[in-house]
């Protein structure tokens, strides 16, 4: 019955499926996202700005020495050496005084993206079986990987910690416990940081604070006044505690919300004048503090209550109430695919290309010369850089070997390599408890495939039958999360 069960699965879905599913979102939605979040482009040229629309991208083609443009099939490419891509178009509107000009309005071609074999751009998706055999292509191929340069390359699925979630854990010795949430924005993480000493004292750590901050400090420069704080913590008599210590031990009792800005922008800016440390302490509050609830002003409130449950749950586990979170629970963790990796690149390249504009722009201006929308965009600034990245392995974060050289030596190793899972840790550390086999892997992770030696435990392979889901946008269910909190408030 099993041998049914798996032959009848195997015959239905595709061993590569993550992959090919995972970089078809990318070009549905990821790349779209990339370009709405920079929306207009403003160089330091008074009454200008370009306006950036939709993004168009054709199927794979080559661009002949003739200037031409035709289609072109995986195997060609390999024979060539070339790289199997696809042009990016961007509907480009310029915006002069304020007011779009329409009649100047048209698509700019910005640069080449590799294609995934067999994903939705692909000539393989759509070609029938005999026309394939014509052009020298395999049908039994199952796809999921690149050809760069006449290579074939696989993009390794990175483990990782889950993003925007609080993970509470004790410190070796039990004497703290920390709360930490990977807050993660677009194009931007930041590590933050809720510690409750033993005595029940909290400090706070984010990026660019050079050290620890007091917590009442912080969510009063955030806008919280005591009152409020004190009503957070009403439902439970161990946390009301512990904040009434917290509000003992600050210093400043009764300082006002700009105050507190001013007392943290000393941290940061020593000697300054109060109006820059003030103007110091809110771009460091409202970019670096938990960035995945909002970089407006507006949403400070938001990240108080946020802090504040941070806090709670370390009191929780402090005081033995519950269980401290597993770091590795695989509940905990999260499997970057094909899709987000480019979307990470395309969004790394395209800060460059966006710079890149504001220059030209700002030069032709200077020099007094007509501006041609043709003339200031270079699409090599897109695609060299995506290119680079995929030639070496070497990515946005600093991480190596994402990229690698397609193993073919058979069928079944070229499958193991696109089903491939790799930790972040380094190699050279013990991780004893990292490397073990996690009883939430059943099903996802193979228990007993991966190598010997420095990678032992942290190269991983998927299960057999494991189904990855390529992610949904959340901003819809939070917003009806907070339209009903409102209701309720009613």
């Amino acid at each position: 019955m099993s041998n049914e069960l798996l032959r009848s699965y195997l015959e239905s879905n595709s061993l590569v499926l993550h992959q090919i599913e995972s970089f078809n979102r990318f070009l549905d939605s990821g790349l779209q996202n990339v370009v709405n979040r920079q929306g207009i482009i403003e160089p330091s040229v008074e009454g200008f700005a370009l306006k950036l629309g939709k993004v168009r991208l054709e199927k794979a083609s080559v661009i002949e020495a003739d200037g031409s443009r035709r289609p072109i099939m995986p195997n060609e490419t390999r024979l060539r050496n070339l790289t199997y891509s696809a042009p990016i178009f961007i509907e480009v509107v310029p915006i002069i005084r304020g007011i779009e000009k329409s009649a100047s309005f048209g698509e700019v071609f910005v640069g080449e993206l590799p294609i995934m074999v067999r994903s939705n751009l692909c000539y393989m998706k759509t070609v029938p079986k005999n026309q394939m055999v014509e052009n020298g292509e395999d049908v039994d191929d199952p796809g999921g990987y690149f050809i760069i340069k006449g290579v074939e390359r696989v993009l390794i699925g990175l483990e990782d910690v889950a993003a925007n979630r609080i993970i509470t854990t004790r410190k070796k010795g039990g004497d703290k416990v920390t709360s930490v949430v990977f807050s993660t924005a677009p194009g931007f993480r930041a590590r933050c940081v809720v510690t409750r000493a033993q005595t029940g004292a909290y400090t706070v750590d984010f990026p660019t604070i050079p050290k620890s901050l007091n917590f009442i400090l912080l969510l009063k420069a955030l806008g919280m006044k005591q009152a409020n704080i004190s009503e957070y913590a009403e439902d439970m008599l161990m946390f009301k505690n512990d904040v009434m210590l917290n509000v003992e031990l600050n210093e400043q009792k009764d300082i006002t919300s700009s105050e507190a800005l001013i007392e943290l922008g000393k941290f940061s800016a020593p000697g300054q004048a109060k109006e820059y440390q003030q103007k110091r302490a809110e771009t460091q509050i409202d970019n670096y503090l938990l960035p995945h609830i909002g970089e407006k002003p507006e949403n400070r409130m938001e990240k108080a209550r946020y802090l504040i449950q941070m806090a709670r749950k370390a009191t929780v586990i402090a005081n033995r109430m519950a269980k401290e979170d597993d770091k590795d629970h695989y509940g905990n963790k999260r499997v970057k695919f094909a899709g987000d990796l480019m979307e990470e690149l395309f969004a790394y390249a395209f800060r460059f290309f966006v710079k890149e504009v504001k220059y030209q722009i700002e030069r032709t201006s200077a020099r007094g010369r007509k501006l041609s929308i043709q003339s200031i965009i270079n699409p090599d600034t897109i695609t060299e850089r995506i290119a680079y990245a995929m030639g070496t392995g070497t990515w946005v974060a600093g991480q190596t070997g994402v990229s690698q050289v397609l193993d073919r030596t058979n069928l079944v190793s070229t499958y193991t390599h696109l089903r491939r899972v790799k930790s972040p840790l380094a190699k050279k550390h013990p991780h004893f408890k990292a490397r073990d086999v996690h009883g939430t892997q059943w099903g996802k992770i193979c228990p007993s495939e991966t190598p010997e030696g420095q990678e032992v435990g942290l190269t991983k392979y998927l299960a057999l039958m494991s189904k990855i889901t390529v992610g949904a946008d959340e901003s819809s269910a939070e917003q009806k999360i907070k339209e009903l909190s409102k209701i309720d408030a009613l």
